[in-house]
């Protein structure tokens, strides 16, 4: 999806820059933000698992039997005492406030909290796994730019060579020296490189386009793109977000094997309840509303659960090993992309010296090759082939020049480094 462009416009534009204003419209960097605010409200509420919980409730029970305490006292021998113990009431009613406190919870809203902090960092690693995407989307228009700028820089060029060499050859044609056919071969020629300058231009506009939207930028027509000289060295050294991930992800198994062990220490709670009711709290004796509280404090230890927590201990660890087999795999799959995108560097290193000593050698056939024209010994069309030649030879070098630059951008994105 294209980002919104701003109105903003430039002549400069460095590959940097593309990638700093691409990331800050692409929608995982919001994603980023909104990872942090779920992990803030999420760390917050399993921090008030230690503040006390208020609970209120209310009942109604009724009892179809109840201690008849009459028949209990009547057999005393105290004259009178059965009619001073009013019958017990099989209605109770009641409502309050009851009051938890941890005290103790073995570790498990320490270990909730290792594991919520381990998934936000899995997931803003995330997000850079997928910024390192844009990075590959944005280096191919990037380059590709730079090659068409150059491409039209020596098309226009040849093209005023061309035009020159044509109007001194008309003054030729006229004095009778030059056919027309000798003008006919560079008109020719005038109009192909017209064309692909046409061309360079339609296929410049719509990459300009494209990375516009991508960095969210209205990029004017004329901005110039400058070649990247990457100066950190290819030392081969990974440090890629997804070979993180799998740090992190392992992390998160320590924490859930945090929580696993919490599950078997004891907890230790104190409890309170504030009532009002009738009976007030367990003094049945008395029918009627009355307040009352209750304090205590109690222990809770699961002794013993079936292996449970054992297993789920062996499933971490064959987890854990799985993260690290998976980590090696990527691990290999980068070093021999370096030692491919390493061979491609030192091929275009080779051809760029091989460029310099050819594009030396076509400019002296060329030059040779207008003197022989000059003098009629070659025709046209044997001139503009030595011309188109050297042409030939001057695009291959800076396509070269920029593929290495490519290259070696493309080397430290797989090695996980930030350009300079």
């Amino acid at each position: 999806m294209l980002a919104p462009i701003s109105a903003f416009s430039q002549k400069i534009m460095t590959l940097k820059e593309c990638y700093e204003k691409a990331y800050a419209v692409a929608p995982v960097t919001a994603e980023k933000i909104a990872y942090t605010d779920i992990w803030q409200l999420k760390d917050k509420n399993l921090a008030k698992g230690w503040l006390p919980t208020l609970d209120a409730n209310g009942s109604f029970i009724y009892n179809s039997s109840v201690v008849d305490m009459t028949d209990i006292l009547g057999s005393l021998p105290i004259m009178g005492i059965a009619d001073l113990i009013h019958p017990l009431p099989h209605e109770q009613y009641k409502i309050t406030l009851d009051i938890n406190q941890v005290i103790y919870d073995g570790g498990v809203i320490k270990g909730a909290r290792a594991l919520e902090k381990a998934d936000l960092n899995i997931n803003e690693k995330q997000t850079e796994t997928d910024l390192y995407k844009l990075r590959g989307q944005i280096n191919g228009y990037y380059f590709n730019l730079l090659l068409l700028d150059r491409q039209k820089e020596l098309l226009q060029n040849y093209l005023e060579l061309i035009i020159k060499r044509i109007a001194s050859m008309n003054s030729a044609l006229a004095s009778g020296v030059l056919l027309k056919s000798d003008i006919d071969v560079l008109a020719s020629e005038k109009i192909k490189l017209e064309q692909q300058l046409s061309e360079n231009g339609i296929r410049k506009a719509s990459m300009v386009k494209i990375l516009s939207g991508l960095t969210g930028t209205e990029i004017d027509a004329s901005t110039e793109f400058v070649l990247p000289a990457p100066e950190e060295e290819l030392t081969g050294e990974l440090s890629r977000p997804e070979l993180q991930i799998f740090d992190l992800r392992k992390e998160q198994l320590d924490a859930t094997l945090q929580i696993i062990q919490s599950k078997r220490m004891p907890k230790a709670f104190g409890f309170a309840t504030l009532g009002y009711g009738n009976p007030p709290g367990s003094n049945f004796f008395k029918d009627e509303f009355a307040p009352y509280y209750i304090l205590g404090a109690g222990l809770k230890w699961n002794i013993f659960d079936w292996n449970k927590a054992k297993n789920e201990k062996q499933v971490i660890n064959l987890q854990q090993g799985i993260i690290d087999s998976r980590k090696i795999d990527l691990t290999d799959n980068l070093k021999r992309l370096l030692d491919a995108k390493g061979a491609e560097i030192s091929s275009l290193i080779s051809l760029l010296e091989s460029d310099s000593e050819l594009i030396e050698i076509r400019k002296r056939i060329t030059a040779a090759a207008e003197s022989q024209y000059e003098n009629g010994t070659i025709t046209a069309t044997e001139y503009m082939n030595e011309l188109n030649s050297e042409k030939q030879a001057l695009i291959n070098f800076e396509i070269h020049k920029i593929n290495l630059a490519m290259a070696r951008i493309e080397y430290l994105n797989i090695c996980g480094k930030e350009i300079k």
